[in-house]
């Protein structure tokens, strides 16, 4: 059954596209649904297409030389994800996992390319999606390099925060502990007592679905390991 229309509408690359032409694209997409942990794309394959996430949260996962799993980056709602082997027709270079009960659907190669260099406003938002990539790469990598595991959790939590509309600063849909964990190469346990700790300084606070934080300033400074647990 093809996918609705309204639904393509809110996805990235499909917003700007005429409803004729949005008609035409749904004709070979459909929806599929995947559980929380479930592989949707698996490193090495081909012809995965180009996916979309309409509802939920993946998160694109490789491991190391000594089989630790290291978390890369969060695929949000309305995001497309596996561009990279869509334009250099090359295997899947990571896994994407979902990391909570989501809704996505794929376009096949072929059309994949052929959405996302018809017009320049399309070619746009590929180059845009591709630049965040790099650049949420490069603060990753400077992440890992931190000294501490403390600092390295602290850092994290600083690159997921986001301004809000009513000017508060927050991690909406919050990781898990292991989550955080394998993207910042420590333990649960080690994710656990530090976000411990900034919620007993009130530095971060811990809402229904959503981590506020408080004191950005502070948060910074713990990530620059101006501040840590038994330091005064």
């Amino acid at each position: 059954m093809p996918i609705l229309i309204p639904i393509l509408q809110r996805l990235r690359l499909f917003d700007q596209l005429p409803p004729e032409k949005i008609a035409e694209y749904s004709q070979s997409m459909s929806e599929r649904r995947v559980e929380r942990r479930q592989v949707v794309v698996k490193r090495g394959e081909a012809d995965a297409g180009l996916g979309f996430l309409i509802e939920g949260r993946l998160q694109t996962v490789n491991f190391t030389l000594d089989g630790r799993e290291v978390g890369l980056e969060f695929v949000t709602e309305g995001d497309f994800f596996g561009e990279l082997a869509v334009i250099d027709g090359q295997a899947a270079p990571e896994y994407i996992i979902a990391v909570a009960p989501s809704r996505l659907t794929f376009l096949a190669r072929d059309r994949a390319r052929e959405l996302m260099f018809s017009s320049p406003r399309s070619a746009e938002a590929v180059a845009g999606r591709l630049a965040e990539r790099l650049r949420r790469a490069a603060s990753q990598r400077a992440v890992l390099a931190l000294p501490s595991s403390f600092q390295r959790v602290c850092a994290q939590l600083v690159l997921l925060a986001v301004q809000a509309g009513d000017g508060r600063r927050l991690i909406a849909m919050p990781p898990t502990h292991q989550e955080i964990a394998i993207m910042v190469n420590t333990s649960r346990e080690t994710v656990t007592r530090t976000l411990q700790f900034l919620q007993g300084m009130k530095v971060i606070v811990r809402t229904s679905d959503a981590l506020v934080v408080e004191e950005p300033g502070t948060l910074q400074d713990a990530a620059d390991g101006k501040l840590a647990p038994g330091k005064g």
